[in-house]
């Protein structure tokens, strides 16, 4: 399939597969990142419209539109509004080991994804109570200002959540660590946001935000660690007990 910028999207072939039920999102996000990795799309190409790769694959918009979602947050996409969703013009290095993983929208190793998770979260968080800025924590008070505001929307909170979890890392300043984190992340995000699903669960996460932020506030690395580890250990559990087994 032939790489394409400004032209229009619409007028290409893709070589896409009807996305059998029940893997809606995996599958749509397995098939871009084949076409993306396999070359048939180059850095700077943009993507057909959410309507077309609905047809194609014979899925909702909605399943498009999350994969894209997660696409962009992995760094492999990007969105233009009023433009159109883009391949970036470069892509992290640690990119062809993330996609290797299929995203694990299985449960196969997902408990060790959370493993790896909490000890990067608590790392970021002890380096960034050494490092945040006043106007690091003006952000970090604003995202958990919005959690509060967000305890019956279960979409707007866990955006306020990833966003304070990913300013906690970029002020860590160690973008390594950073886009490690915005990998796991992403390959977990369905089964977080399948996790959080009520206000009293809403409630625990946004008091372990207070005491992430207080701590921070403080610039204590030891208290910071601890509230982070206990944030981690709690949303882990809510994780944990939303996988299905598996054999």
């Amino acid at each position: 399939m032939p790489a394409f910028r400004n032209d229009d999207p619409s007028l290409v072939r893709l070589e896409l597969q009807s996305v059998p039920r029940g893997t809606a999102v995996g599958e749509v996000v397995r098939q871009l990142t084949d076409l993306l990795t396999t070359g048939e799309l180059v850095p700077g190409s943009r993507l057909p419209p959410e309507r077309q790769l609905s047809e194609a694959l014979g899925v909702g918009r909605s399943a498009v539109r999350e994969a894209l979602a997660a696409l962009e947050i992995l760094g492999i996409v990007t969105v233009r509004p009023g433009s159109g969703t883009y391949m970036r013009e470069s892509t992290s290095e640690l990119l062809p080991t993330t996609l290797s993983w299929g995203l694990m929208l299985s449960a196969n190793r997902t408990a060790e994804l959370l493993e790896l998770r909490s000890g990067l979260e608590v790392q970021a968080a002890t380096l960034a109570a050494e490092r945040v800025s006043d106007a690091d924590l003006e952000l970090l008070a604003g995202y958990v200002a919005a959690m509060g505001d967000s305890l019956d929307d279960m979409t707007a909170f866990i955006e306020a959540d990833a966003r304070f979890h990913l300013q906690i890392a970029t002020s860590s300043g160690n973008i390594v660590l950073r886009d490690l984190l915005q990998s796991v992340r992403s390959l977990l995000r369905l089964w977080v946001e399948r996790a959080l699903r009520d206000t009293d669960q809403a409630v625990i996460a946004y008091r372990e935000h207070q005491s992430v932020l207080e701590a921070l506030a403080a610039r204590d690395p030891d208290a910071v660690a601890a509230a982070m580890r206990e944030h981690m250990r709690t949303a882990s559990d809510r994780i944990e007990h939303t996988v299905p087994a598996t054999d």
